[in-house]
């Protein structure tokens, strides 16, 4: 009796897999929440967040940095020109031009950056009305004899200087970072301080439709590199009163302009509070692109899901501020950046509700299944192959198994040679030159997938698995989010490969688990699915008609819920 009993015992390697199934998830767990824990902001020991609070202040109190950083502009030209010479150093790209106010003999200078700045406006709008019609007569006595420091200062913004733009420096160092931005300084005798004038005219290229995301119904337009071009655009798509632009520089030792904006009557306030504090306590030497922004600003640095959506389409930024979110304009960069975002956004496209709702919604469920594919395509073959051959249907199963005769390799490692080669050739082709690039990527893969079938190092049918997994991933929208599913497809595979079937499904329950603890600025990563909320689903996996989407997404908690009364 005991013995037919003993005989339905597990042996000990299964035992073995059994015990690890259950540690494994347990200890990726416990490490993720020890690394999350080290390095979330604010839960330092009390040592270091003195030390962190020390440093705060001193950077704070510090603020200009340099030589000349406490060096305040008094008035007297000789000595501040010596000074922004000093500053500016052999700077072949820095013109200091000086000459003599017309009617007048009192010194000044015009410091600009070539290549920065509009010529046009300092011929026209500075030295002529300083050089060539100068000062009158009965107005003399304000360049000789004036009665305070700012009546100089205001006179000449007030009447000698006819341009829109004209700001004033107090220190050298504010001078010359206005200066390297592309503003002009101009410094007068006998005035305190510098009248910064005009913005800069950098060069910039042409408006064009983003390469990133095309559409075949929508709008052709597309932000560029340059800030005051993309709020226009922005003004221009979203022409609202409500629609407001907050502007702050970022970057400790280069300045860039980063403009956040929201509709004041929808955006939920405590959201724009918190995307304004995480904006403030950005802290890097220069901010060269949004993704530095994205990365900074971000809840879960150590997820592999980007909790922050970019684009390059002003329509899809003026979408989500009626949503109620916020946008993130940075200056020198086309992408800007949307807050918060959830899982479902990356699987969106503009053009779902460009077309009827019906086609929408076959074209996102479509997206949904292409993405379920592009991350366990693989990984089901694997468990399919090496360990339950007899869940598949018998026909299909010899098929297989008359293609793999002689192929050397186990499953896991004909598929890491093919997605391996895929993903080399997918990024080959991203940074060879346009014209070659896609046919490089067409006949590279065809001639490497007939090369190894022919060789016999891989079965026909895995090579059929990897191309409809590699055009699965084609169809994702955002090209984060594919990049994304592509990384977490061979942890898939490693798990199929130890596992078999139950690998993959543990697999999917620990991204499952990972997905429902994400928030994107206090925002649910899955909503609305997690936490359930049924008025949102009209716009979740299915497009519902646009008359049926009423409401503002309920999980935003805007202060205008209706869109439609």
């Amino acid at each position: 009796m005991w013995s037919k009993i003993l005989s339905y015992v597990p042996e000990w390697p299964i035992w073995g897999q059994a015990f690890l199934l259950f540690l494994l998830p347990i200890l990726y767990l416990k490490g993720f929440q020890w690394l999350r824990s080290s390095l979330k902001k604010g839960t330092f020991s009390n040592k270091d967040q003195q030390n962190q609070d020390a440093s705060t202040n001193s950077s704070s109190s510090n603020e200009e940095t340099g030589s000349y950083a406490n060096i305040q502009l008094t008035g007297d030209y000789a000595k501040d020109l010596i000074s922004v010479k000093a500053t500016f150093g052999q700077n072949a790209d820095v013109f200091i031009r000086e000459f003599t106010i017309r009617g007048t003999n009192t010194p000044a200078a015009v410091i600009y950056v070539d290549g920065l700045v509009d010529h046009d406006l300092i011929d026209t709008h500075m030295f002529t009305p300083l050089m060539i019609k100068g000062v009158p007569d009965t107005e003399r006595k304000i360049f000789e004899q004036p009665r305070d420091a700012n009546e100089l200062k205001a006179y000449v913004r007030s009447q000698l200087l006819p341009v829109s733009q004209v700001q004033e420096a107090e220190t050298l160092q504010q001078a010359a970072r206005a200066v390297l931005t592309g503003k002009n300084a101009l410094f007068i005798e006998g005035m305190t301080g510098a009248l910064l004038v005009g913005s800069a005219k950098g060069k910039s290229r042409s408006l064009e439709e983003p390469v990133s995301e095309a559409l075949l119904r929508g709008p052709r337009i597309g932000f560029t590199e340059r800030l005051s071009d993309n709020t226009g655009i922005l003004r221009q798509f979203g022409g609202s009163n409500a629609l407001f632009m907050t502007k702050h520089q970022v970057g400790t030792r280069v300045k860039r302009d980063l403009v956040i904006a929201y509709i004041e009557d929808i955006a939920n306030a405590d959201l724009v509070t918190e995307v304004e504090k995480r904006v403030q306590n950005l802290d890097m030497d220069i901010m060269l692109e949004s993704g530095y922004v994205e990365q900074l600003i971000e809840d879960d640095e150590l997820s592999p899901f980007q909790q922050v959506q970019n684009t390059e389409r002003p329509d899809r930024v003026v979408s989500g501020l009626l949503e109620g979110r916020v946008a993130i304009l940075l200056d020198g960069t086309p992408f800007a950046l949307i807050v918060p975002s959830t899982f479902s956004m990356l699987l969106q496209s503009p053009e779902d509700y460009y077309e009827r709702w019906i086609p929408g919604t076959f074209l996102r469920m479509l997206r949904f299944l292409a993405a379920t594919i592009a991350l366990l395509g693989p990984a089901l073959y694997i468990s399919f192959i090496s360990f339950h051959p007899g869940l598949i249907p018998t026909k299909l199963a010899l098929t297989i198994i008359q293609t793999r005769q002689g192929v050397p390799f186990p499953s896991i490692i004909e598929a890491l040679i093919m997605e391996t080669s895929i993903e080399i050739l997918r990024e080959a082709g991203i940074r060879l030159p346009k014209p070659i690039g896609p046919a490089m990527g067409i006949v590279g893969g065809l001639i490497i997938g007939e090369a190894a079938v022919q060789a016999g190092i891989v079965s026909p049918f895995l090579v059929i698995v990897v191309a409809v997994t590699a055009i699965s991933s084609f169809a994702i929208p955002t090209y984060s989010a594919g990049i994304t599913l592509r990384i977490l497809r061979f942890f898939g595979m490693f798990s199929a490969a130890i596992f078999g079937l139950y690998g993959v499904v543990m697999f999917f329950l620990l991204l499952c688990s990972h997905l429902v603890r994400l928030k994107s600025f206090g925002i649910p990563y899955v909503t609305p699915a997690v936490p359930y909320s049924l008025s949102d689903w009209k716009d979740f996996f299915i497009r519902a008609p646009l008359g049926m989407m009423k409401q503002r997404p309920s999980m935003m908690h805007p202060k205008d819920p209706d869109r439609k009364k």
